[in-house]
């Protein structure tokens, strides 16, 4: 029967409609969807064997939800998109500010209706994208807020007694009535606020002023939390964090390949961008290592989290970097290059919290280290470890290179260097073809490969590295002292 026209309670009843809890729905559309073999969770990457089985546990077991983990883990994500178990409509008393269950009406407004035009009483339907209520806990947060509190300008405006149920104005956690009610950061909120939720969770009663109600409200409760904020900022109140039967512990990515695949989802690149500029599968890597690397950084609070919004943003502005090199030289396509990493600087800076150590070395040192040591680390997957060769040795793959350097020639190449000066500087160093030739997987990736070698033995401090604005110089170090030193003789 198409539900749009049920249009009253009789018509309701003869449709044979059974009202049943929120938990009830939700658990057994999961079930259905579990039998189906159908993705309940679709585009959370990374969590199929830990977070997901958790929660489809606590909804099988009909459980309030606490979601504890660092920033940017999908908690948020993850409590929106449980709308998707939710049926598709859902029946209430039409003009209800509590989603009234027209065969269980709760408020006032919604038992006078129903009694008074029975199955004549008029019926809305909800979309399951309606029954969502999101709330960040913030210091400021009332009761008021939360639960309702007496309104005098509708006392007044009805002319009824203070002491009339209908003077009341209700709360989110009232209009969350047979919904998701989703209250992120609980630890921010009051421990007098938590106090507040005590009854709702574990006996559905309400008490606004001086009101005896008891509202057996129908919710289902999901919390966010990050454990930093148990000891920075405030705590979850030990009575409320009983009756929140499943605490669910969420994370970031294990795996290199999860990553990439979590960044190559959520970054907002426009079409144009895809088209024009290309991203090799190696920058990709570096940049998915810086991640990994800040969050094991000696730099880098472990206890605020690094989270994935920092690779997501590091990568727009690597495209837009190498994009902005495109327009200036008004060429029509482009490569990222190393040199373009530069550019996610500001996506770092601003998404870590530094420890003292990492205060004194400052935000931007800090960050250019992460960079250096992901290019080290991609480098020694490919090519030997400089440090296990040297000079002398006659099967040092990099020696005629560094023989090069030693010879005081220097290498620059700019941000915003075109295609063909960016290649000429790069033939010019002697040894890069040949090493080139012998680790490269394919053609396309010669330059890359090329560039990657000075990077990577700048890193082992074969040659030198300034970066001074928006120039890289490579050189030998040595070599200019001992330049200088022949200067003095003359």
């Amino acid at each position: 029967m198409n539900i749009e026209k049920i249009k009253t309670l009789g018509a309701l009843k003869k449709s044979g409609y059974k009202p049943r809890s929120i938990k009830a729905e939700l658990r057994e559309n999961l079930i259905a969807k579990i039998q189906n073999k159908e993705k309940i969770f679709d585009g959370i990457i990374g969590f199929d064997d830990t977070v997901l089985p958790d929660i489809e546990r606590a909804i099988l077991s009909r459980h309030n939800i606490l979601l504890l983990g660092l920033r940017g883990q999908a908690k948020t994500r993850l409590a929106r998109m449980m709308t998707q178990l939710l049926d598709e409509h859902m029946p209430v008393v039409a003009g209800s500010e509590i989603n009234d269950d027209p065969m269980q009406p709760l408020s006032r407004y919604a038992i006078d209706l129903v009694n008074e035009k029975g199955d004549k009483t008029p019926i809305a339907w909800v979309h399951r994208s309606e029954r969502f209520v999101e709330k960040l806990a913030t210091p400021d947060v009332s009761v008021a807020d939360l639960i309702g509190d007496v309104d005098p300008i509708k006392a007044a405006s009805l002319k009824l007694s203070y002491a009339d149920e209908r003077v009341i104005h209700f709360g989110l956690v009232p209009r969350a009535h047979r919904s998701i009610f989703v209250l992120n950061e609980l630890p921010d909120l009051q421990a007098r606020i938590q106090v507040s939720l005590f009854n709702i969770l574990q006996e559905g009663d309400l008490q606004i002023r001086g009101f005896k109600l008891r509202f057996p409200l129908d919710i289902q409760f999901v919390f966010t939390a990050n454990p930093e904020d148990y000891t920075n900022r405030g705590s979850i109140v030990t009575p409320l964090k009983d009756r929140i039967e499943s605490q669910i512990l969420t994370h970031y990515p294990k795996e290199l390949e999860i990553a990439l695949s979590i960044t190559e989802q959520e970054a907002n690149i426009t079409e144009d961008q895809a088209a024009t500029v290309h991203v090799t599968d190696e920058i990709k890597t570096i940049l998915e290592l810086v991640s990994f690397n800040a969050r094991e950084s000696d730099y880098i609070d472990e206890k605020s989290g690094v989270s994935a919004r920092l690779s997501i943003s590091a990568r727009e502005n690597l495209i837009s970097a190498a994009e902005r090199r495109m327009l200036i030289n008004a060429d029509k396509k482009t490569t990222v290059r190393i040199t373009d990493l530069w550019g996610i600087i500001p996506a770092i800076t601003g998404k870590v919290e530094l420890v003292y150590e990492g205060e004194q070395m400052g935000s931007y040192a800090v960050a250019m280290d992460l960079v250096n040591k992901s290019i080290k680390e991609l480098f020694l997957q490919i090519f030997p470890d400089p440090d296990k060769t040297t000079r002398l040795d006659d099967k040092d793959p990099f020696g005629v290179t560094k023989a090069w350097f030693s010879g005081g020639n220097t290498v620059d190449l700019l941000n915003d260097d075109s295609e063909k000066d960016y290649k000429k500087k790069l033939d010019s160093v002697q040894g890069l073809d040949s090493l080139v030739k012998k680790y490269a997987t394919s053609k396309e990736l010669t330059y890359f490969y090329k560039e990657l070698i000075l990077h990577g033995l700048a890193a082992f401090e074969v040659i030198g590295k300034n970066v001074l604005d928006a120039k890289f110089t490579f050189a030998d170090p040595l070599a200019k002292m001992f330049d200088d030193f022949d200067a003095d003789d003359v």
